[in-house]
Formats: C-alpha cells, sequence, structure tokens
C-alpha cells in the first residue's frame, strides 16, 4: 500500500507497508474493537483470534495500516522499557521471537546485542570511535537487535487478517462511551463492542485518556547510501548491531541489510498531538533537524565524509510519566484497555504487550502494576 497520502510530508522511511484490505462494511457489534492498526493493535489482534477464534475482532485504524508510530519507527528492538525493567516485564525479546515465530511473520528479525554509546564513559575496547561532542565510544553490549518493520506491520496485519480479525482503515473512532458494554463511534456510525482496546500510541490522546499526562514528540532519522565493507568496519558495524547513546547529544542507528545505514536525533517538541497533522520534514524544525542530522553524521568519521542520504523521515512518539509505558484500563470502564507511550522503544515492547492485552481482554492475565492515569469523562477526538 502506497504511504498515507495525508502523511507524505513526514518523508519516506527505507521500508514499506505492503497490505492490502479489502473494503469492508462496518459491524453493528463485535466482541473485541481494536483501535489503531499499529504493532500493539495488530498483535492484539492477531492474538485474540489465535486464542479465541469464535469471537469477532475489528480493528479500526483512522488512516492506513501502519500509517503511524510504526511505519516511520527506526526497527530496533530493546530487551527493557524506557524506564528499564519493570516489575513481572519478562523477557520482552525471547517472547516477541515466539509471537512472530507462532503468527508465521516474517520481518527479517535479528536477535543478539546493542551497542550502549557514551560520550563519556566509552571502554578503550570500544569498535566505534566517532567525534561526536569528544569522542563517542561504546560502553557496554545490552540484548538487541533490528527488524523491518514495513515488513513487521504488514505481517501482523496478514497474520490478524488470516486468523479472522476484520481491519478497517479509515475508519477514524470519534468516541467511546463506555459502560457495561462499549459504543463506538466511527464516523457518525456506532458499533457496539463488549471490550476494547485503544492502541493509537501519539495519536488521539484524549480517546486514550492520556491528553496531558503523556507527551507528544516527532523524532527524525535519515538513512544513507550502501556502504562498503571496509566503510561499516572502519566505523566499527561490521557487526551489524543497532546503537544508541545514553548520554546527550542523542543519536541511534543501524545497519540495514543493503550497508545502508540509518542515524536518528533530535525531538519536534509538540503542544498538542494534532500538530503531528501538518509537520513536514520539508519546513520548519523538522527541516533544520534533518540537516543538523546530517551535517553531524557526515563529521563522525573520515568514512562518512561526503556520504549521500537516500531516505529522510520523520515519525511520532509518546513519552509517559517517567519513561513508563501505559498498560492500563479506564477509570470508568474495566473494558476498555490503554496502552501505549513507549518512549522510543517500542518495536518488540508493543508487539509484547499487543499479545499480552489481548490475554487481559479475555481475561486470561492480569495487568501489570506500573502506576495508575487520570481518565477522561469521555473520549472525543
Amino acid at each position: 500500500m502506497e504511504p498515507d497520502a495525508k502523511l507524505r510530508q513526514w518523508g519516506e522511511p527505507p521500508w514499506k507497508v505492503s497490505f492490502r484490505q479489502r473494503k469492508l462494511s462496518l459491524p453493528q457489534n463485535v466482541d473485541f474493537a481494536i483501535v489503531g492498526a499499529g504493532f500493539s493493535g495488530l498483535a492484539a489482534a492477531a492474538w485474540l483470534r489465535r486464542l479465541a477464534p469464535e469471537k469477532n475482532v475489528a480493528v479500526l485504524e483512522a488512516r492506513s495500516v501502519g500509517a503511524g508510530s510504526s511505519g516511520h519507527t527506526g526497527g530496533i528492538a530493546l530487551a527493557e522499557t524506557a524506564a528499564g525493567g519493570l516489575p513481572g516485564l519478562g523477557d520482552v525479546l525471547r517472547g516477541v521471537k515466539r509471537i512472530l515465530r507462532t503468527l508465521r511473520v516474517d520481518c527479517d528479525l535479528v536477535l543478539g546485542d546493542a551497542y550502549e554509546l557514551s560520550h563519556r564513559a566509552g571502554r578503550a575496547d570500544s569498535p566505534i570511535r566517532w567525534s561526536d561532542a569528544g569522542e563517542l565510544r561504546m560502553a557496554q553490549q545490552v540484548p538487541g537487535g533490528t527488524v523491518n518493520p514495513g515488513k513487521l506491520v504488514s505481517g501482523l496485519a496478514r497474520a490478524a487478517s488470516r486468523l479472522g480479525a476484520k481491519i478497517f482503515e479509515n475508519a477514524r473512532v470519534e468516541s467511546v462511551d463506555r459502560g457495561k458494554s462499549l459504543l463506538v463511534s466511527v464516523g457518525g456510525r456506532e458499533i457496539l463492542a463488549e471490550r476494547a482496546l485503544v492502541a493509537t500510541n501519539a495519536m488521539s490522546l484524549e480517546l486514550s485518556g492520556l491528553a496531558g499526562r503523556a507527551q507528544p514528540k516527532f523524532t527524525l532519522a535519515v538513512a544513507t547510501e550502501p556502504l562498503a565493507s571496509k566503510q561499516l568496519r572502519a566505523l566499527g558495524l561490521a557487526s551489524r548491531r543497532p546503537f544508541y547513546t545514553v548520554d546527550l547529544p542523542y543519536l541511534w542507528g543501524r545497519v540495514l541489510r543493503s550497508n545502508a545505514v540509518v542515524f536518528g536525533s533530535g525531538l519536534v517538541h509538540l503542544t498538542d498531538w494534532r500538530e503531528l497533522e501538518t509537520l513536514s520534514i520539508r519546513s520548519g524544525e523538522p527541516a533544520a533537524l534533518i540537516s543538523r542530522l546530517e551535517e553531524r553524521v557526515r563529521r563522525l568519521h573520515p568514512a562518512l565524509q561526503g556520504v549521500k542520504f537516500t531516505h529522510r523521515w520523520g515519525g511520532p512518539m509518546l513519552i509517559g510519566e517517567q519513561w513508563k509505558p501505559v498498560f492500563t484500563r479506564r477509570a470508568e470502564s474495566e473494558n476498555l484497555l490503554v496502552l501505549g507511550a513507549y518512549s522510543g522503544h517500542g518495536v518488540a515492547l508493543s508487539v509484547y504487550l499487543g499479545c499480552w492485552a489481548a490475554e487481559a481482554l479475555l481475561g486470561r492475565r492480569a495487568l501489570p502494576n506500573w502506576g495508575e492515569w487520570a481518565d477522561a469523562s469521555r473520549a472525543e477526538v
């Protein structure tokens, strides 16, 4: 599927979402309504149908599959949340590997280690020695890996569809009235749902109840032209491990199959998530941050001097209180779950927690105790 026309101003990442869903008529009643067709929502839908094939599952997406954060991420899979290993979290990477194998999703998943880089506490034996506000070196190796985000979101959508979930694109949820059953309003029509999951992350914060409680941001990335093997060796990236800094100035990245290298950095701070609708990487602060990132990358190492960039893009992220993800029930209804605010650690975590949410919706697993969130009296977009 072509990128969502409304969000082409976010730029083009070096991967594509390839999922086509035939147009369906909205149902009047469903057992489970999933709001958002990104990693979390699609994983939840597929897992629900796998565990309870007799239940009706509808995925309601305001734009197209993967149009938001999931289609614009960098594809680095990490083992913990941005707040670290929270109580009861479990082994995220092992869990994701099992989930993707079970759902038959091929997304070029590579698990192993990631480099944590530091400007001040790098190791003497670091394979990476870059010039970046001093010398940037590897501080330690931690569990991590990479995926192709386009293949991941496409594969989850195909798995959900294959298992019988119905995916509705261009179906913006306007409100959810809460009671014993949930009345979900979509384009002037109403769907009665027994239970629902809101997994829209940085978008639709009134709907999720996170307006004013979590901070939406817009982050930037670029991809270089394919590099020669000797360039990767000179950069210390011959192992193809992803990397990210543990101090400022922040920088993250990974090597693609083509030997191109993705570098990401920079945040556009927003006062309202709706600003994401009009942000463009071709103008204003996003354009300035992209230009600054390219200059910074070329200064990192002689092997990158004069390197060409083939892709430039940005995407939304949501930062929760104390960097914790939000995974809770809305206060006015035990039948409405909210999941998101991964703070940049969502590639593996969102799939892992999406399946956990499916089990919670079925009453087979308790939610984690990571803190309570305030509710809103009525959710509207």
